[in-house]
């Protein structure tokens, strides 16, 4: 009859038995001997465990393989810190100590812009939540259920994933990932260039609510010199005066204008101020 699996290496349990006794020598010789061999066949036989941890944030923009060293860098740590005399399992201690480690990685280096930690905490965990709820509703979740599953406010919800943009960035000079094939606009070529006329929103409100001011006479002066385009010698057929008399009643306009223009600026500036 042929020998079974069982004859020849035990039952499960005591295959189980076998693994747990070896691991605990394992993390004897590592502690108290300083046995570095032994340090090393506990972080290889526990290293698929740091993967698997690393890979729940495989979805970030962070590379897989710089996880994969955070995580695996933290599973040393918890092998050296791990004490098998109070009789809990190493896995229980590890998870939580190379998730802490993965999480710390992502609140203090992996931000491409700075924001405050307790903002950091919240897109991490409504991003978590996105996940869970994807899993469980076959969809992408609204905000309310976010918050429901969290017990936060819708606005917090949307404060988090207000802060989950200033992650990662992209270069301005990088095509747009929407852009067609064959296309290497990049996103600066989007960007709105500074209008020079900017500056002369302020004088246009003042000048306005001056010439306001002018006597009707004086305004008809000017629009027919600015606006109309006329020149003096035909403004003056007009008005049945001389070119002189013209250019003496713009001149005067335009000073009586430049001062009132002045005196609305002041006014607007000190107005600020207050």
């Amino acid at each position: 009859m042929p020998t079974s699996v069982t004859a020849l290496h035990g039952s499960p349990s005591r295959q189980l038995e076998l693994g747990t006794a070896r691991q605990k020598a394992l993390f004897e010789q590592c502690q108290r001997g300083g046995d570095r061999a032994a340090r090393n066949a506990l972080v290889e036989r526990f290293l698929p465990l740091a993967r698997r941890l690393a890979r729940r944030y495989a979805h970030s923009s962070v590379p897989s393989e710089d996880l994969i060293q955070v995580a695996n860098l933290a599973l040393v740590k918890a092998v050296d810190r791990f004490d098998p005399e109070r009789g809990t399992a190493f896995s229980a201690f590890a998870i939580p100590t190379i998730l802490g480690e993965l999480k710390r990685y992502f609140r203090d280096s992996a931000w491409a812009v700075h924001v405050t930690r307790a903002a950091q905490e919240r897109a991490l965990a409504v991003e978590e939540a996105s996940d869970e709820l994807i899993n469980e509703l076959g969809r992408a979740p609204r905000v309310p259920e976010i918050a429901g599953h969290l017990e936060l406010s819708e606005d917090d919800v949307l404060d988090g994933l207000q802060a989950a943009r200033a992650f990662s960035t992209m270069s301005l000079e990088a095509p747009p990932r929407s852009s067609e094939p064959g296309s290497q606009a990049p996103l600066e070529a989007d960007l709105g260039a500074e209008d020079e006329r900017f500056e002369l929103v302020e004088d246009g409100v003042s000048l306005s609510s001056a010439v306001r001011q002018l006597p009707q006479s004086e305004q008809r002066m000017l629009r027919r010199r600015f606006v109309e385009e006329m020149t003096q010698s035909e403004i003056g057929a007009r008005l049945g005066i001389s070119q002189m008399q013209v250019s003496r009643l713009l001149r005067r306009a335009l000073t009586r204008l430049q001062r009132l223009a002045c005196a609305d600026q002041e006014d607007s500036r000190a107005d600020a101020q207050r």
